[in-house]
């Protein structure tokens, strides 16, 4: 489990106009369920409801937020959240496991599931559709915020190259894992640092979380993932004493979950129970059963970027 200093919520810099919170324990009916459980169910596209699942796309990856635990059971942040949700909608949640984490966006596009949970930032590059060149290269996703997270850079014990934000990255060999916000960003430092003469960067992509511990603890001089996931890496590798986090927490951003752009109704419904579940209590327990209430949030919103 995560252990991370800090007690106060972290607000989304946007903020969406009609927004509904809703909270209180509702009418329980004969079948068991709330009238607001009923309610929300009624709201989901008719494909869900009758299927009575909501399957989600993910890569197990990412400890604390989403991996497979001891007995391959998917587990950590985003499995429980998705559970409570689940459980709010009256529907059963299923994952499915995309392989690398690069493979979840681009399954969701491809209609592999219903919805994308992977500890995936909300970026404006991800809801238009863009490379990181500017490009476009799909349609784009909308997303539900439910977190917030920064960048951690994970180095040796005692910090032996002085790496403490981005800029220090130059002439140095940095691992970070392919897809992800991280691998654009030091991919954008390298070409920097290439023309500001500060040093070759030196980029080693992996597919994984793990294979980039395992080049932190090798070729890789610093590893840059999010916060969390940074830490978790420090307070758990060779119990604590291999690596630690040089400097403060980086640029929040949203986590989102991702859904298709022409899912509208699906995405403002799983909102609506999002933030039904941070009125009444459960979000938090949730954060807090993962000691995640840093990156804890004041209410849901969409495309929060």
């Amino acid at each position: 489990m995560v252990r991370m200093d800090g007690r106060g919520r972290a607000a989304l810099a946007a903020v969406v106009g009609g927004m509904l919170l809703v909270s209180g324990c509702g009418i329980v009916g004969i079948d068991g369920s709330s009238d607001q459980e009923a309610n929300l169910r009624s709201l989901l596209p008719e494909r869900v409801r009758k299927s009575g699942v909501l399957t989600v796309g993910s890569s197990f990856t990412a400890a604390p937020v989403v991996y497979r635990n001891d007995r391959n059971e998917p587990d950590g942040l985003d499995p429980h959240l998705a559970e409570k949700l689940g459980a709010l909608l009256g529907v059963r949640v299923e994952f499915q496991d995309a392989g690398p984490f690069a493979n979840v966006l681009p399954g969701l596009l491809e209609g592999k599931y219903d919805i994308a949970m992977s500890g995936i930032t909300d970026t404006r590059e991800r809801e238009e559709g863009l490379d990181k060149n500017g490009a476009q290269v799909n349609p784009g996703v909308d997303f539900v915020d439910y977190f917030m997270a920064g960048i951690g850079i994970a180095v040796d014990r005692g910090n032996p190259k002085g790496i403490t934000d981005i800029d220090h990255l130059c002439g140095h060999a940095v691992t970070v894992k392919k897809g992800t916000t991280h691998d654009d960003l030091v991919t954008k430092q390298k070409a920097a640092c290439e023309h500001n003469g500060k040093g070759a960067l030196t980029l080693l992509e992996t597919d994984s979380d793990n294979a980039a511990i395992q080049n932190l603890k090798g070729p890789a001089d610093a590893y840059i993932t999010d916060y969390p996931k940074a830490t978790y890496a420090v307070q758990t590798v060779d119990n604590g004493n291999a690596f630690e986090i040089g400097g403060p927490q980086l640029q929040p951003r949203p986590f989102g979950i991702a859904l298709r752009k022409d899912d509208a109704q699906l995405r403002d419904v799983l909102m609506r129970a999002m933030n039904r579940l941070i009125a009444d209590g459960t979000y938090d327990q949730v954060l807090a059963d993962h000691q995640l209430t840093v990156g804890a949030i004041q209410n849901s919103v969409t495309n929060g970027s």
